[in-house]
């Protein structure tokens, strides 16, 4: 059993620390990595035999023997900005790269990447509470416009150490990426995923471990972008490719239909066979059954906020088959044995409480001394819910899902206050019918037995399995369409009878704390009070990966990124504005406030603003760190924007 203790957070996790192997047969505990730094090791991984241990330790891949503990090294010229079997910032942000090595099913080579970032230029965070001198802490992080750290993928033999590289193409004027590489479902080719600077652009390919020669197997092209993995994917984290008829062929995901539909490609690339097919899109694929015939998946084709457990034959004969019972409605998660006879069945919605059981997925009963869940949401479904889900149609003909909190004392005749909790960007969605949903961590208390109503809806561009066109409708328009959308569905909310359109607030996190700027800056009839935290103030201050794959590049396109920068339209600020960030933040720098700040100074707008020091994106070092936010946060709400009715 492999151990993994003494942590430290890179970035947003704790991926360093030391490992120790416990020997479950004579119950002996061994710690690894010897003559190496204290909590240096990263993503180990036990060869496929058993006999050896491989290790990332200071930009360096490690190979251990079990049986004698003799450490060596396989790469010895790593450094911060030459980085071997990790990945820099931006790969680990944007496209969840963290792991950068694979055994190879023989255990005689490890495939790995490596991460040139010297062409990226440094930002520098400023720690200035831990000491009295402050330290700067650079972070290689390219802005949108900056060239991406450069890549490449090499083969090592575990024996003589012979190395080999992939002969990838890297675009030497723009750059490209390469976030997907996996050995080929045999110990002698590898399979990877390659995307132009635009991510527009996709190619698979087969490469010989040997040679490093390359043979491409399927390419896609998309006018907006190419996901590599859809927001709502529960798997692509953990790496692999899902390999069919003994390594023939895999299964891919494309929306070159204008669904996220999965099809079959065989080894050579030459037959591609649709799987599912119909107006629906696949979340994610939850298990393979080749002897039944079956791939298992995630959908939920007539309901954005929930999802379900669907099947199709592999062969892509017949129509879709609901596999999740009629009469839970909601969200639905499954983990699927091999060979997916039984799975462990997750469930919630907005009424009834997480829910676990174990099931036989053949018939979908519950087995093991678990109590069922269908009997759990009709007993939740008896008590009522201060939380309803509904549909509003925009004067634009755009129909949005969202969810509501009523006052716990709710009255017609009264008028009422509304927050709008918001995201709006293609990596959230808020409106999710799951427990929790119209809870709001932040507020200190309860929204709705203080007076609130509290909303949250999800505009275009939201990662919904409502179509391509639907979530690529934001393309060099984020700022504008998914603003303008909030802003429509709120303007048909105002004329609800029981709402109070002098008290209209909203708030937003990251992405949503964009939102919330936006929204206050360019609808200031609408929106009376704001609270944004960690925002992007200026599109042109984020990573590339991230800013260019949905508004292009600022060399062909920069007035995009102006229009929907909510700098751009500080100016127009009427209402009462709280901006909250981080100064330690590595993802969205306090350089975005600052500029805010300068834009608003500049024309005489007055605001509150909560500075807090050398804390991250998320806001929650440091003793009594909620606490303070959560009061500051409450207090200013309640100031501007009082509960109760009228």
């Amino acid at each position: 059993v492999l151990l993994f203790t003494n942590t430290k957070k890179v970035w947003r996790y704790e991926t360093k620390g030391d490992y120790y192997l416990y020997d479950r047969k004579n119950g002996q505990l061994k710690k690894t990595g010897a003559g190496l730094p204290p909590s240096s090791q990263q993503f180990a991984k036990l060869s496929p035999d058993g006999k050896k241990l491989a290790y990332v330790s200071d930009y360096n891949l490690y190979v251990e023997d079990l049986a004698t503990g003799q450490v060596q090294p396989l790469t010895t010229d790593g450094t911060r900005k030459r980085i071997n079997g990790t990945f820099d910032w931006a790969y680990e942000e944007e496209f969840f790269c963290r792991d950068g090595f694979r055994w190879s099913p023989d255990s005689k080579k490890i495939a790995f990447w490596q991460i040139n970032a010297g062409v990226t230029r440094d930002y520098l965070l400023l720690n200035t509470t831990d000491s009295i001198y402050p330290k700067v802490i650079p972070v290689e992080y390219p802005v949108a416009g900056e060239k991406p750290s450069t890549f490449r993928i090499g083969v090592i033999s575990i024996e003589n150490r012979e190395l080999n590289w992939m002969k990838v193409q890297d675009d030497p004027v723009w750059g490209s990426y390469l976030p997907r590489m996996e050995w080929a479902a045999n110990s002698t080719e590898l399979i990877m995923q390659h995307l132009d600077r635009k991510q527009q652009v996709s190619t698979i390919y087969l490469a010989n471990g040997t040679s490093g020669d390359l043979k491409p197997v399927f390419s896609e092209k998309d006018s907006a972008w190419i996901d590599i993995l859809p927001a709502w994917d529960q798997d692509y984290t953990n790496g692999g490719w899902d390999w069919i008829k003994n390594g023939a062929s895999f299964i891919w995901a494309s929306e070159k239909d204008g669904w996220r539909h999965l099809y079959s490609i065989s080894r050579d690339g030459k037959t591609v066979q649709l799987i599912t097919k119909g107006a629906f899109d696949v979340m994610d694929i939850a298990g393979i059954d080749e002897k039944g015939n079956y791939v298992y998946y995630m959908a939920s084709p007539s309901n954005a906020t929930q999802r379900y457990l669907y099947r199709s034959k592999l062969d892509g004969k017949g129509e879709a088959e609901r596999v999740t019972p009629a009469g839970q409605p909601g969200t639905h998660y499954y983990d699927l044995s091999p060979g997916c006879r039984f799975a462990q069945h997750d469930f919630s919605n907005h009424y009834t409480q997480p829910a676990q059981e174990i099931i036989q997925l053949k018939n979908h009963q519950a087995i093991g001394g678990s109590r069922p869940i269908q009997e759990l949401v009709k007993e939740a479904a008896s008590q009522s819910a201060p939380v309803s889900f509904f549909t509003i149609r925009t004067g634009d003909g755009i129909e949005m899902d969202g969810w509501m909190a009523k006052p716990s004392n709710f009255d017609s005749s009264k008028k009422y206050p509304v927050v709008f909790y918001v995201y709006t960007e293609p990596w959230g969605q808020t409106a999710k019918d799951e427990f929790g949903a119209g809870f709001n961590h932040l507020y200190k208390g309860n929204m709705v037995e203080d007076g609130y109503i509290y909303i949250s809806m999800d505009n275009r561009g939201t990662p919904l399995p409502k179509g391509r066109a639907w979530r690529k409708s934001v393309y060099r328009k984020i700022g504008l369409v998914n603003i303008r959308d909030q802003a429509m569905a709120a303007k048909e909310i105002l004329k609800w009878s029981f709402v109070d359109p002098e008290r209209i607030a909203v708030w937003g996190w990251s992405g949503g704390g964009s939102a919330t700027l936006n929204l206050l800056f360019q609808y200031p009839e609408i929106y009376k009070t704001g609270i944004s935290v960690a925002a992007v103030g200026n599109q042109l201050t984020y990573d590339n990966i991230y800013q260019e794959r949905y508004m292009g590049l600022p060399q062909e396109n920069l007035q995009d990124f102006k229009n929907g920068s909510p700098i751009t339209y500080a100016k127009n600020l009427r209402g009462h504005l709280l901006y909250i960030h981080g100064t330690g933040d590595d993802n969205v720098h306090y350089n975005n406030a600052e500029m805010l700040i300068n834009e608003l100074i500049k024309y005489n707008r007055q605001f509150q603003l909560m500075s807090y020091p050398n804390r991250s994106h998320s806001i929650s070092e440091g003793a009594g760190t909620f606490e303070h936010l959560s009061q500051l946060y409450t207090n200013f709400l309640q100031t501007h924007c009082p509960p109760g009715a009228k």
